[in-house]
């Protein structure tokens, strides 16, 4: 197959590719580059799109674009009603509704006003346009979240906020443009509120009904588990386009009802649901920002002047904050969190999207103006998701808003051995936490000043009450080598699978009762049972740092102590790695090394043989 056909257009399939490949490389790449995605992915668009001219989203996929755009933003607002737990919320509650029941409309008015005096354009696309830009965006506060790693409630904020506020946006300008439609058509105004008010209630039984019986339908068994995740494609699609033929727009809020029913529903097959979303909406957000930004025209870029940017900055600076400060006021959020969230509000696909159908609406209402919807839409994702993409970080670090700066440790188990590592990482100011569902067990890390949790960290407790993301590494070490191997397991996917380890298993003679190797965390330290490491405390074991210098080089730490185990290694900006037995360590100037050292005078002693 050619990849480009004779008129000079992409193949449709190798489009695809392209996208696919742009959008999951800058992923890629900005995980190793510690930097925004959403950033690199709208540079990628551009550059493929009006820079380069390779692809253009309207000549090489064409009438599929539109259709395509619409199920994607459906998909990703579903996915984000799945993260919506309503006992997540805990005291983020009061907040939340704040910025949904005081904040919208605050925001549509306060927008409105930004696009009037500061955009220049007529109250009717002012009216309009600003009902849109009540969404902050769900398809770029997820991953700045997971960028930024912030603390719990700030977080619960802002990603509640953009998820619940986006439909309402949607149908916020649904409702802006019926009633410009009737002062400027025939259409009566009763008419257009009956359409209004029959489109949001069929959108909010639709997606109800259909969480529900989803629920209950995979809860008794009647959906097998290999189809569990096609029937939830399936029939979001229905959800979503039979709403959508009854209200345009509505379609939004019929599948992020939807989704929050199921997030609720308790279902025993949810966490699996919920992580292949994550993993489609990866890919889902990443094509559809290639897309926007390749479909960017310049010429209509031309249309604006200094006008836009002051838009841009009252809305960055007056409208966002003012909505906030106003919606939480008396709420009982810290004030540091206030300021947090009212200067962070970045933007996203659905205001492109639904920003660009509605300016086409108004033209065809020969409002001129409307021409200046689609790129003041553009312009304001762009500036806010490069801003809020580079300041958010430091911003909430600046605020103390954020998980510890040093990446922690999370230790499973509580014993001598365990705690003896606690005290060693604590030592060298490395963040730990051990929990345990034993009370007593974590008497001895109590008494040397270790935070604890008493408790399974498997549990909603757990999940509600500790803030994980100050932790980057975990450690599965308790003496139930089937616990640590679901613990490991369960939460990889939370932590990575590179940074979780568990302590050796005890071996079985028979082979079928073997743990699978596949399942579990990696190997680290000696290569010894939970017992035998325990057994090495009482023998006199103890884990000690050092520091290497230019002078004092890793050759010279091994000819001094050669019978130590490196357990860790701490690299000079504080992230640590846990270290296997015989696993080659790199180490330069002010790297430290946690080892386990024998008792003085035992020479080249091994540690105890498992029985």
């Amino acid at each position: 197959m050619a990849i480009e056909t004779e008129a000079g257009a992409m193949a449709p399939v190798m489009a695809f590719a392209l996208v696919g490949a742009l959008g999951v490389g800058s992923q890629w790449l900005a995980w190793r580059l510690r930097m925004p995605a959403i950033v690199l992915m709208l540079a990628a668009g551009v550059l493929i799109g009006p820079v380069a001219g390779i692809f253009d989203p309207a000549r090489d996929i064409g009438p599929l674009m539109a259709p395509i755009i619409s199920i994607a933003v459906a998909i990703i607002l579903f996915e984000g009603g799945l993260t919506l737990n309503f006992h997540t919320l805990r005291d983020a509650a009061v907040g939340v509704r704040r910025l949904v029941f005081v904040g919208a409309p605050l925001g549509w008015l306060t927008s409105a006003l930004a696009l009037r005096y500061g955009a220049g354009l007529s109250w009717e696309s002012a009216a309009v346009f600003g009902g849109i830009m009540i969404v902050t965006g769900p398809t770029v506060i997820a991953p700045l979240l997971r960028t930024a790693r912030l603390s719990k409630r700030p977080a619960a904020l802002l990603q509640w906020e953009a998820i619940v506020n986006d439909p309402i946006g949607a149908l916020a300008a649904v409702l802006a443009f019926s009633v410009v439609l009737v002062l400027h058509t025939a259409t009566t105004f009763q008419a257009a509120m009956i359409e209004l008010v029959i489109g949001i209630g069929v959108a909010g039984a639709l997606g109800a009904a259909a969480g529900f019986g989803l629920a209950r339908s995979f809860k008794r068994g009647w959906v097998p588990e290999f189809m569990k995740v096609p029937v939830l494609f399936a029939l979001l699609l229905a959800v979503f386009a039979l709403s959508d033929t009854v209200l345009h727009e509505s379609g939004l809020l019929a599948v992020t009802i939807m989704g929050i029913v199921i997030a609720n529903a308790d279902l025993p097959s949810y966490v699996e649901l919920r992580r292949f979303k994550e993993h489609a909406t990866v890919l889902l957000v990443s094509g559809v920002f290639i897309l926007l930004a390749a479909g960017l025209d310049f010429a209509a870029l031309a249309q604006l002047d200094w006008r836009a940017g002051l838009f841009v900055l009252l809305v960055v600076l007056v409208a966002r904050p003012l909505t906030v400060f106003v919606s939480l006021l008396g709420s009982g959020v810290p004030m540091k969190e206030q300021v947090l969230v009212a200067f962070t509000g970045p933007r996203g696909v659905v205001l492109v999207a639904v920003a660009g159908l509605f300016g086409e609406r108004l033209l065809a209402l020969e409002f001129a103006d409307a021409a200046l919807i689609g790129p003041l839409a553009f312009v304001l994702v762009a500036v806010t998701v490069v801003l809020h993409g580079f300041s958010l970080a430091p911003f909430a670090r600046w605020l103390g808003l954020t998980g510890a700066e040093t990446p922690g440790v999370i230790m499973i188990g509580g014993s001598p051995w365990t705690t003896a590592f606690a005290e060693a990482l604590q030592r060298a100011e490395v963040p730990v936490l051990m929990t345990d569902p034993n009370f007593g067990h974590l008497r001895a890390a109590r008494t040397a000043g270790i935070a604890t949790f008493s408790g399974d960290i498997l549990s909603e407790a757990a999940e509600q009450r500790l803030e994980l993301v100050s932790y980057a590494t975990l450690v599965a070490a308790t003496d139930n080598d089937a616990y640590n191997t679901l613990v490991a397991t369960d939460l990889a996917p939370e932590f990575g699978r590179d940074n979780v380890f568990q302590v050796m298993r005890e071996r079985s003679e028979n082979a079928r009762h073997q743990l699978p190797q596949t399942l579990g965390g990696r190997p680290f330290g000696p290569d010894v049972t939970h017992a035998a490491l325990d057994q090495m405390i009482t023998d006199g074991w103890t884990f000690r740092t050092s520091r290497l210098t230019e002078e004092f080089t890793l050759a010279d730490w091994r000819d001094e102590q050669p019978e130590a185990h490196v357990v860790a290694r701490i690299a000079p900006n504080g992230t640590i790695k846990l270290i296997r037995k015989d696993e080659d360590v790199s180490a330069g100037p002010d790297v430290r090394l946690i080892a386990l050292r024998p008792p003085d005078g035992l020479g080249g002693a091994q540690p105890p043989a498992d029985t």
